[in-house]
């Protein structure tokens, strides 16, 4: 990936805008996506997680895996 090196100023001379190359921009919005989808992921496991932690501490009914799959 090559570094940006165009601003768009304004009037006063602060950066507004960066101009950057078509291909650079693709694969900005691939890397986004595909950090998006781990977060994503992480926040289901975070929360799964916890769910396992409440049933064993007896604050939340157990469930089979058989019923957390067909609800899923």
């Amino acid at each position: 990936m090559k570094v940006p090196t165009q601003t768009v100023k304004d009037t006063n001379g602060n950066d507004q805008a960066v101009l950057v190359a078509l291909e650079d921009w693709n694969e900005l919005v691939g890397k986004l996506r595909h950090y998006e989808q781990l977060l994503n992921l992480k926040s289901k496991l975070s929360s799964a997680l916890d769910q396992v932690a409440r049933m064993r501490s007896g604050k939340l009914k157990k469930r089979t895996l058989k019923d957390a799959l067909r609800d899923a």
